[in-house]
């Protein structure tokens, strides 16, 4: 039975199912940041329960009879317009962004196009079959192999300048790859709550920032806000807010960049725009969130209000 979509229950607090974990490759970040959120929650108010998110989700969600349903779900399935779609036709209001922003942000080509449409700097890419990646050099180096379709860093390939051989794609690898053309420079990223840019944090590694930099501890250092030009950060407020408008993205997105220094303002392209970003307190958009003065209850809390007065 569906959850008529009426605002909140009778209920003093707002009753909300945060979904977590799922079957992607980024389960257990999902899990974490599930487990943060729901946590914060708790202390904001609501009343919270936890979906570890499978193929009884509909049964739990109709034992649950959430007001809400907090997405906290991270890769394939749960932010690429799969689950969102499956919140919609059952009925129930949820976090973040909707089907079609979320699709469009987790195909990597097609958001490249928005973004270009929209006036967005981002570098030249193509789709190819991974074994013709495999045999050959299908761009002149330096270039990065990935999925077109996942998140977190996974399956990410850099294929350097002197580079004599093509990339030995692991088997589990898609049999169709995005090649683009490596971009150096500084890592930078912006997180977009509702309309409002919060700020600018640079992510120091010591090497890619690959799946480890961003979840092992010490993997990587957030500076915020960043030590960059007036024009840069600017930009990439600027930037953050058209990507996420571009996609039609809602509540909470974070656009991640490159800067190459020595270029100025033509320097600083978008990598991606991600509608599901880490949510744990030390995640990068909680951390610019705390930087402007909304601590994690708050910011969980803002994104659960946004999602309840939606038509």
């Amino acid at each position: 039975m569906r959850q008529k979509l009426t605002g909140r229950s009778s209920r003093t607090a707002p009753k909300v199912a945060v979904l977590k974990g799922g079957p992607s490759a980024e389960r257990e970040v999902s899990l974490s940041s599930g487990h943060e959120c729901a946590q914060a929650l708790r202390q904001a108010g609501y009343d919270v329960i936890e979906i570890d998110a499978g193929g009884d989700l509909p049964q739990r969600l109709a034992e649950a009879a959430p007001d809400v349903v907090f997405n906290a779900l991270h890769g394939r399935w749960g932010e690429d317009g799969c689950v969102q779609g499956l919140m919609d036709w059952l009925g129930y209001r949820y976090t973040h962004s909707g089907v079609l922003a979320s699709a469009l942000a987790m195909d990597k080509s097609r958001a490249k196009q928005a973004f270009r449409e929209a006036g967005l700097p981002v570098v030249e890419s193509l789709i190819a079959d991974a074994d013709e990646v495999r045999a050959r050099h299908v761009m002149s180096p330096p270039y990065v192999v990935k999925p077109n379709d996942e998140g977190s860093s996974v399956g990410v390939y850099i294929v350097h300048e002197a580079a004599n051989s093509p990339p030995q794609l692991s088997d589990r690898m898609p049999a169709r790859v995005m090649v683009e053309t490596y971009a150096p420079g500084r890592e930078l990223t912006t997180a977009v709550l509702g309309d409002r840019a919060l700020g600018v944090t640079e992510i120091v590694t010591e090497g890619w920032y690959d799946y480890d930099a961003k979840y092992k501890p010490g993997g990587s250092r957030h500076v915020i806000p960043a030590q960059i030009p007036a024009e840069i950060m600017q930009a990439c407020r600027d930037y953050a807010v058209r990507a996420h408008d571009a996609l039609g993205c809602r509540g909470l997105s974070r656009t991640d960049f490159r800067w190459d220094e020595s270029r100025g303002l033509d320097g600083l392209i978008i990598l991606e725009v991600n509608t599901q970003p880490g949510m744990t307190p030390t995640s990068l958009a909680p951390e610019q969130a705390a930087h402007v003065g909304m601590d994690f209850p708050a910011l969980c809390g803002w994104i659960v209000e946004e999602a309840l007065c939606r038509d």
